[in-house]
């Protein structure tokens, strides 16, 4: 992995999984399995790689980790395994954070991709009018924030290589499936082409809507600073990311938020 996240950290493959340096404190990994997501696919009967991601909640460095459990912060790592789930890529289920009992409401997540190429999905709702649409497509290095409230699913861009990114979450965190399940799914679909592109099907359970597909934003009004690790950035300044736990700290900015 060419991308440094700030603290010594090293994805595995065979078996997936993570390898912590010795100065990093991180969990046992939970593996998702096919079987634990089909109800979320496009095809719930798709072949795919049994083991489709695995998740470390809760990893950083050892001198941080008193320091985090008082800010209610918590950094998670995600890799997604190489292939594609039938004509669908890797993805995760779409959901919605929950509403956290520190503060709440439901909270954002800072994402970061390490390595492979993504795209953050999001929609403004899970309701039958999903709301603005936006497919966020990025690489390693490279930020996504999802606001709260909004249902969102991360998805693999490239079949050929694993995905791996860590992401700024909510101590608190959980995940409200109810109504992305009641619609089958999120608003669109992504669809890989024979020819290894992406296309994108509507989701005909929702109300008709735009998909935007787009880069990535700045986020300067959120503290991110291009060409810094979203860790490195807590590290300057463990204040930076308070948001996450306390999204009404940054209620102006989620009001007119744009992906």
């Amino acid at each position: 992995m060419k991308f440094n996240p700030g603290f010594e950290i090293e994805p595995l493959v065979e078996p997936m999984g993570f390898k912590y340096g010795k100065d990093v404190f991180g969990p046992e990994v939970e593996n998702r399995t096919l079987e634990a997501i089909r109800k979320s696919l496009k095809d719930p009967n798709c072949d795919g790689p049994e083991t489709v991601y695995s998740i470390a909640m809760d990893c950083g460095k050892k001198e941080h980790q008193e320091l985090l459990n008082n800010m209610h912060l918590l950094y998670g790592v995600v890799t997604y395994a190489a292939g594609q789930l039938g004509d669908e890529p890797i993805r995760s289920q779409g959901h919605i954070h929950s509403v956290s009992p520190y503060c709440n409401m439901s909270t954002p997540e800072v994402y970061e991709i390490w390595q492979g190429r993504a795209i953050i999905y999001m929609q403004e709702t899970a309701k039958d009018n999903p709301g603005r649409c936006y497919a966020v497509e990025a690489g390693p290095g490279e930020v996504v924030i999802v606001p709260p409230g909004w249902a969102h699913a991360t998805i693999s861009a490239d079949p050929e290589q694993p995905l791996t990114f860590g992401a700024w979450c909510d101590r608190e965190y959980g995940f409200d499936y109810f109504d992305v399940r009641a619609h089958k799914g999120l608003a669109w679909f992504p669809v890989i082409k024979e020819d290894g592109g992406f296309e994108w099907h509507r989701n005909e359970n929702y109300e008709e809507s735009e998909l935007i597909i787009k880069g990535p934003e700045s986020y300067e009004d959120l503290a991110i600073e291009k060409g810094k690790s979203i860790y490195q950035l807590f590290e300057e300044n463990p204040d930076r990311f308070l948001y996450v736990p306390k999204p009404q700290l940054k209620n102006d900015v989620w009001e007119k938020f744009v992906p």
